[in-house]
């Protein structure tokens, strides 16, 4: 993978010495990830500290837009991408929508029309006039480490296919978040 200033790094040493919650975007003009990621910045890093484990996005374009992509989702964690797709291909990732698409990821606000649209726009007005990644990609999320250990799997169907952030916060043993903007309700 690469990093924000086109420093190569082994996937490996993303979760060698510490479990790691990494997750595959489509790409980074697509709004079904860049809601997804801005529920991701919204992870206290407290949270993963407390836990021991890292907070990884992977995408599939050029090291270029990594901050630009953070700068707009407001996302503060490791961000790296896989310009070649190998680590893509290598977990199996699928590429076009799959027939299911009655999954409705809980992190996705806009509906398909408006962010299309919205996405279609940033591609058009950004500096260069590109998908930032294959659009047909489709990504994932994975619970891996230390080591070798994979502790959770999951391929995106389609583009509304996450799992659910706190599903994987839980599964990887750090807090949840509430991403809604409703009080909590506590009963004593």
């Amino acid at each position: 993978v690469v990093d924000a200033d086109g420093r190569s790094v082994p996937f490996e040493a993303l979760y060698g010495e510490q479990k790691a919650i990494v997750v595959f975007v489509r790409n980074f003009l697509c709004y079904t990830c860049k809601e997804y990621v801005e529920d991701l910045a919204k992870v206290p890093k407290a949270f993963l500290q407390e836990a021991n484990v890292r907070l990884i996005v992977i995408g599939q374009s050029s090291y270029h837009h990594i901050k630009p992509f953070c700068s707009l989702t407001g996302y503060t964690h490791e961000m790296y991408v896989d310009p070649q797709r190998e680590i893509y291909r290598t977990l199996g990732m699928k590429r076009g929508e799959g027939n299911n698409v009655s999954v409705q990821s809980p992190h996705v606000k806009s509906n398909t029309f408006l962010g299309s649209i919205r996405s279609v726009w940033r591609a058009m007005t950004g500096p260069a006039f590109d998908f930032q990644g294959d659009p047909a990609q489709q990504g994932g999320a994975l619970i891996l480490g230390p080591g070798n250990d994979v502790h959770f799997l999951h391929l995106d169907k389609n583009r509304l296919d996450h799992v659910p952030i706190n599903t994987v916060l839980q599964l990887a043993g750090v807090k949840t978040v509430n991403f809604t903007n409703k009080p909590q309700i506590i009963d004593v």
